[in-house]
C-alpha cells in the first residue's frame, strides 16, 4: 500500500464515505481533497460483498473475508437456532468471540506488546460488533466527536496502533440520502474532525483513512416487496441481508437453482441472481469455512441500479423505504478511499 515507517499509526474508518460519492462532492472536503491531489491516494480500492457495515468491518478487524469470519449481512441465519440475527446488535445472533473465532489484527498486535488504542461512543466499548471483529484495544469513550478525535491524537503519542471510528455519513445518508444537503453537511463535518486529528496528532503519525463501504440512492420505483409477489414466496423459510443484497434461506427440500431461476425472471436487469454454491464457487466470500457455509444464504440478490428488494410482511416500513442503500456490487457501494497522510 506504500505506508511509510511510522512509530505511531491511526487508522480511521469512516463509515458510508465511498470513493466516488467523496469525489463527488470534493468541493465540501478540503482538508481530504488535498489528499487527493496526491496521485497516490487518487484510486479507490475495494471492500467485500455484501458492501455493509457489519460484514465489512470483520474484514477490517481480522484481514479475513466474511467466509471466515462467519459476518455475512445485516442480518443472517443463526445457525444455532434456525432464527433470523440481526449484527448490528447481536440480536438473537451467537455469542460474537463464538460466531468469528478469527483472531483481530488488534489482539495480534497486543499479543507482540504493541499498544492498540480504540477511541469511539461508551456504547460501542463492549458491543458485539467491537466483540467480534474489534476486539484486544484499550477503549478509550467519549460522547462528545471533539472529544474522540483528540483522545485518539493523544493516544498516538505513544508508539502503537490507535484506531478512530466516525459515523455520521452513513446515519445521515440512510435517513436522508447521500446526494441530500445533510449528507454533506455529514460530510463537511467528517472533513474537520479529520483535519483536526491531523492538527493534534504527534508530528510524524502516520495517519490512514478508509470506510467500510460506499452509497447507492434508492430509486422508489424499482422497490421490489416480496409481499406482492406470493408466487415468489414459495420455498422460503427467512428472507435476510439488506434490500441490495439479499440473502433467501430456503426450505428443506426447495431447489435453489429453481428458486434462482424464479427471481430472476421476476427482477430481470434489475438484479444479478446467484445459487451460494455459484458465489462460493465465484469467490464472492474468499473462502467459506465449511462451519460458517449455512450462514449464507441459498440464494443470493445482488440488486443493480437504485434498485431494492424488501419484504414488508416482516421488515418495518421505514427500513423498505430508506432513500440511501448499500450492500450489492456497484462501484458505488464497493469502491471506498485509502487516503495516508502524515502529520
Amino acid at each position: 500500500m506504500g505506508f511509510p515507517d511510522a512509530r505511531s499509526a491511526i487508522v480511521v474508518v469512516v463509515d458510508g464515505l465511498g470513493f466516488w460519492n467523496l469525489r463527488l462532492r470534493l468541493g465540501h472536503t478540503p482538508y481530504l481533497r488535498s489528499l487527493l491531489s496526491d496521485e497516490a491516494n487518487n484510486r479507490p480500492i475495494t471492500t467485500c460483498l455484501p458492501s455493509t457495515t457489519t460484514a465489512a468491518m470483520g474484514v477490517f478487524g481480522t484481514g479475513c473475508c466474511p467466509g471466515l469470519t462467519g459476518m455475512a449481512g445485516y442480518t443472517q441465519r443463526n445457525v444455532q437456532t434456525g432464527a433470523l440475527a440481526q449484527l448490528i446488535q447481536f440480536r438473537d445472533a451467537p455469542e460474537p468471540e463464538d460466531l468469528q473465532r478469527q483472531p483481530t489484527v488488534f489482539q495480534s498486535l497486543a499479543e507482540q506488546e504493541v499498544r492498540v488504542t480504540s477511541s469511539g461512543l461508551p456504547k460501542f466499548a463492549y458491543s458485539g460488533l467491537t466483540r467480534a471483529a474489534l476486539r484486544g484495544t484499550d477503549y478509550i469513550s467519549h460522547t462528545h466527536s471533539r472529544s474522540r478525535v483528540l483522545a485518539a491524537a493523544k493516544a498516538a503519542r505513544e508508539p502503537g496502533l490507535t484506531y478512530l471510528y466516525i459515523r455520521d455519513i452513513d446515519k445521515v445518508g440512510h435517513a436522508l440520502g447521500w446526494e441530500s444537503e445533510e449528507w454533506v453537511a455529514a460530510l463537511e463535518q467528517a472533513d474537520a474532525q479529520l483535519a483536526s486529528l491531523k492538527r493534534e496528532s504527534p508530528k510524524g503519525t502516520l495517519i490512514v483513512i478508509v470506510a467500510d463501504h460506499g452509497m447507492v440512492s434508492a430509486n422508489p420505483k424499482s422497490r421490489f416487496d416480496l409481499a406482492d409477489h406470493p408466487h415468489l414466496q414459495e420455498g422460503i423459510s427467512l428472507v435476510g441481508g439488506e434490500p441490495r443484497q439479499v440473502m433467501l434461506y430456503l426450505q428443506e427440500g426447495a431447489d435453489p437453482n429453481q428458486v434462482a431461476q424464479r427471481w430472476q425472471e421476476a427482477l430481470g436487469e434489475s438484479a444479478v441472481i446467484r445459487t451460494r454454491e455459484q458465489a462460493i464457487q465465484e469467490g464472492l466470500f474468499g473462502p467459506v469455512d465449511p462451519r460458517l457455509r449455512n450462514v449464507f444464504g441459498d440464494v443470493m440478490i445482488s440488486s443493480l441500479g437504485g434498485a431494492t428488494v424488501v419484504d414488508s410482511r416482516t421488515q418495518a416500513d421505514l427500513a423498505t423505504r430508506l432513500p440511501g442503500v448499500h450492500g450489492s456490487q456497484t462501484y458505488l457501494e464497493t469502491d471506498i478511499p485509502c487516503l495516508v497522510d502524515v502529520a
